[in-house]
């Protein structure tokens, strides 16, 4: 059962990969319209960020967030599970010269990855798209060190949006439902995003609900010690 269960999983995150490699053409400017939402989660991020981190990026896409905040912290360690969009990071990193940042294909479920080495750990835009958060947030407490903080951005399209981006989640939706997006896209709300951290072990320490045309929720999470 066990192995039948893992070569599904494995069908699903080849199709997974393939969207997103095929996305990585246009991603940049597909996410340009949303620069609002990016630039202040950017900005809210660095204020937990000191210069001693190491981080881990999980669901690095293009590198944009790992080569800016590059500067504030002493290493980033960027996974993607896209071949493409990790060439599309190196190339950005080369040619800004940043130095202290890895870009690797790889998911935060690799075993390489070591328990308790990042004192931060960001996913942005990750947790309305991934088959079982659940798993992924009890991964990232995992990989944390004590009193290490997850910090994450994330569309709550179950809260509020604009009439055009509900019309155009409406049809992402349609696509995932007949196999054409091979990914969830979940109408979740910021209180569901409250749940899952919290029953992963973490205690919320800063929150923002950021607008522009749809909702996104920022978070940084402190990961509670065992009593």
């Amino acid at each position: 059962m066990y192995k039948k269960e893992r070569q599904i999983n494995v069908r699903k995150m080849s199709k997974s990969k393939k969207f997103w490699d095929n996305a990585s053409k246009n991603y940049d400017k597909t996410e340009d319209r949303f620069e609002y939402i990016h630039q202040k989660s950017r900005k809210n991020t660095k204020r937990h960020l000191e210069t001693s981190n190491v981080v881990l990026d999980y669901g690095c896409g293009t590198g944009t967030t790992a080569c800016e905040i590059a500067d504030d912290v002493k290493e980033i360690y960027a996974i993607d599970i896209s071949s493409k969009m990790v060439e599309i990071s190196k190339k950005k990193a080369a040619e800004k010269n940043i130095k202290n940042v890895t870009f690797v294909e790889g998911d935060i479920f690799d075993e390489k990855l070591k328990k308790e080495s990042f004192d931060r750990i960001l996913a942005f835009n990750m947790l309305h798209t991934i088959p079982n958060p659940e798993n992924a947030v009890q991964r990232i407490n995992e990989l944390l060190k004590p009193d290490g903080l997850f910090i994450s951005i994330t569309p709550c399209l179950g809260d509020k949006m604009s009439f055009i981006v509900g019309l155009q989640i409406r049809l992402v939706q349609i696509m995932c439902k007949i196999g054409i997006i091979p990914i969830p896209i979940r109408r979740i709300k910021s209180s569901d995003i409250d749940e899952l951290i919290t029953n992963g072990n973490f205690q919320n320490i800063d929150t923002e609900k950021i607008y522009k045309g749809a909702s996104s929720y920022f978070m940084v999470a402190k990961k509670r010690m065992p009593r």
